[in-house]
């Protein structure tokens, strides 16, 4: 049992990112969460963590145990979860991962109803434009847009969106109407700071496809501020249809080049492999099939 409180002190320290932030989670004091550090680093005879006024950072050693603690923790979740009723009442925290833009204007307005459903289960998300290591963030389940690149998780389709490039009637009616893809470099078109393929316009036609850098003075490292000065007038952007469908019923934003094949998105929800799907993920998991298949594709 200490073995597993000083990992839990552990894994719990490195995701928070200090004592204090861990103790809150665990419902210990800080100077708790450091001599149960100070301990288990003294049984392993070993550093792991080197603790600054600011920030914990893992040492060598640190790197190596972390994914192995993981690991360790899941699999008592499994055997726990396998036994103590669970599946018939999901419960504990769920970590979940998604991006800015999917989580605020698809995700977030579904949790109200599936926290009523499942009030044992506390949501803990992490919005990032990034796709990150699940496991080593210690993530139950991630929201990923595109192709599935790591064959290590598993995936469940739950739609599939498009982009669409588009602006406000008001910036339209001061700049005009870009007619072709190459129209577009004669504009202020929104980019991404963070991602230069974001960055890069794809167009399909009879002709072939034609790609466009995006060009402007507006810069940002979020999707959603894209999204408000696109709405405010400030350029042309191209956005997830899962964003801008309703802008664009309401008239707040203009499709433009739709004669142009623009590319579509898969949206799936991803989990590790695991050897027992935790109650708490599967529940989740199939809420979220229910509400999205129940809703046409966007656009």
């Amino acid at each position: 049992m200490d073995k597993w409180t000083e990992m839990q002190v552990f894994v719990e320290s490195v995701r928070q990112g200090s004592f204090s932030a861990a103790g809150r989670h665990l419902d210990l004091s800080p100077s708790a969460i450091s001599k149960l550090l100070s301990r288990l680093e003294s049984r392993l005879g070993v550093r792991l963590i080197n603790r600054t006024t600011r920030a914990l950072h893992l040492t060598e050693a640190g790197e190596r145990y972390y994914p192995r603690c993981l690991e360790i923790l899941a699999d008592i979740e499994d055997a726990e979860n396998a036994l103590t009723g669970f599946v018939q009442a999901p419960a504990g925290t769920l970590r979940i991962n998604s991006t800015p833009g999917f989580a605020k204007h698809q995700l977030l307005p579904l949790m109200p109803a599936f926290q009523a459903r499942y009030p044992r289960v506390t949501l803990e998300f992490q919005l990032t434009g990034q796709a990150v290591d699940l496991v080593a963030e210690g993530v139950d389940l991630a929201i990923r847009l595109g192709e599935l690149q790591d064959t290590s998780l598993v995936g469940r389709k739950l739609g599939q969106s498009r982009r669409v490039v588009c602006a406000s009637p008001g910036y339209l009616a001061t700049h005009g109407r870009p007619l072709t893809p190459s129209d577009l470099l004669q504009h202020e078109c929104l980019r991404l700071s963070t991602s230069e393929v974001f960055n890069r316009w794809q167009f399909t036609s009879a002709a072939g496809t034609e790609t466009v850098e995006a060009q402007g003075t507006f810069v940002t490292d979020n999707v959603d501020a894209l999204h408000e000065y696109a709405l405010l007038g400030g350029g042309i952007a191209r956005l997830s249809m899962f964003m801008v469908a309703r802008d664009i019923e309401a008239g707040r934003l203009v499709p433009l080049l739709t004669d142009y094949g623009i590319e579509k998105q898969l949206i799936h929800a991803v989990y590790p492999h695991r050897k027992h799907l935790p109650a708490k993920v599967r529940a989740l998991l199939d809420y979220l099939t229910g509400q999205f298949s129940a809703q046409p594709r966007w656009g």
